[in-house]
């Protein structure tokens, strides 16, 4: 709330800060001047190393307690679902009354807990006591759903994803760099270890455990998530294939959408351009579109490909996406 109205902060806590988000958590303060006096890093397998930081100076990294992360008025965890359910709720409040915004799964779909992105629900659901970010797939489609909902209103959603390694974190990308370079050398791939399968030389059209439905988990909390965020009735039907591809960094959709309102592509790519967060990439004639190469390292996602749908005519679209899944799809949308 204090970054809000401009106040300047005492301390922001990373948990988590030696993995692939939490890393990214830092790198966003730094790159977006974020209001804050101090940054306390805490990753128990890390406790001493130090981190330098070139706004914040040396930074050495804590083992955590409870105790410490409330000396800070904000706390980003990028933690597993478990260590967040336990420990979350004993974080927020305390004696600086700490804020904390939670990147796991744990809080996502809680009735008491807002789950946000900033542009599309931020506002008071901001300044709650504990807030969720979104899965990384939702929070990057979502983007360029919302302002074409907003303005269409959608009837149905079929989302297919093509995620990259990073989405597995530090290992699944270095699994993918090693597997390669094995390759290379060897002329074979070692045995997987963060994915169920090969990754290099493959895809995988599985992420997460399956459910009762046949849908992945992963897949289902597109659905969840998407219906929570934008406030969708039960009549808005959403539906997700998730598959996992040998890209280093930046997750990239299909979607086909169908609208209850005409919807014509060049209108529709107005609407985008105007849209915050989002960056239209869409001139076939000069093969311009997203690409997950061109999305890494940008906070925009980039959207393209923008068609009417040959199934729903003039009340569907369809169209490509590719956003950073560390920095839009985690590290910048808690920020």
């Amino acid at each position: 709330a204090g970054a809000a109205a401009g106040k300047k902060i005492g301390c922001v806590g990373i948990l988590g800060s030696s993995g692939a988000v939490g890393k990214e958590m830092l790198k966003c303060l730094e790159e977006r001047g974020f209001p804050a006096e101090r940054v306390r890093l805490f990753a128990n397998r890390s406790v001493g190393n130090v981190v330098k930081s070139s706004v914040f100076g040396d930074i050495t990294m804590e083992k955590f307690t409870v105790e410490a992360a409330q000396e800070c008025e904000v706390v980003l965890m990028a933690v597993s679902g478990g260590f967040s359910t336990e420990w979350a709720p004993k974080i927020s409040g305390g004696p600086k009354n700490t804020a904390v915004i939670d990147n796991s799964s744990a809080w996502r779909l809680d009735k008491n807990v807002p789950l946000v992105i900033p542009e599309i629900n931020g506002g008071k659901n901001s300044e709650a006591p504990l807030i969720a970010n979104p899965n990384c797939t939702t929070a990057i489609g979502a983007m360029v759903l919302w302002p074409l909902h907003q303005k269409y209103k959608l009837k149905k959603v079929i989302m297919s994803t093509y995620q990259a390694a990073s989405g597995a974190g530090a290992a699944g990308m270095a699994e993918l760099e090693d597997g390669l370079a094995a390759w290379v050398k060897e002329g074979k791939v070692p045995p997987p270890k963060a994915f169920a399968h090969q990754l290099p030389f493959n895809v995988i059209p599985q992420i997460d455990a399956f459910q009762k439905n046949g849908y992945t988990k992963e897949e289902m909390k597109v659905t969840w998530e998407l219906q929570k965020i934008f406030g969708l009735p039960d009549s808005v039907k959403v539906s997700c294939t998730a598959v996992r591809v040998p890209t280093l960094r930046a997750h990239s959709e299909s979607i086909v959408i169908e609208t209850e309102l005409p919807v014509d592509p060049d209108e529709a790519r107005e609407v985008l351009r105007k849209a915050p967060g989002v960056k239209v990439v869409d001139d076939p004639a000069s093969l311009k579109y997203p690409l997950p190469l061109n999305a890494t390292g940008e906070h925009d996602v980039e959207v393209g490909r923008i068609r009417r749908s040959l199934i729903y005519g003039d009340h569907g679209l369809e169209f490509f996406l590719s956003g950073d899944q560390l920095l839009r799809g985690a590290a910048l949308n808690a920020v």
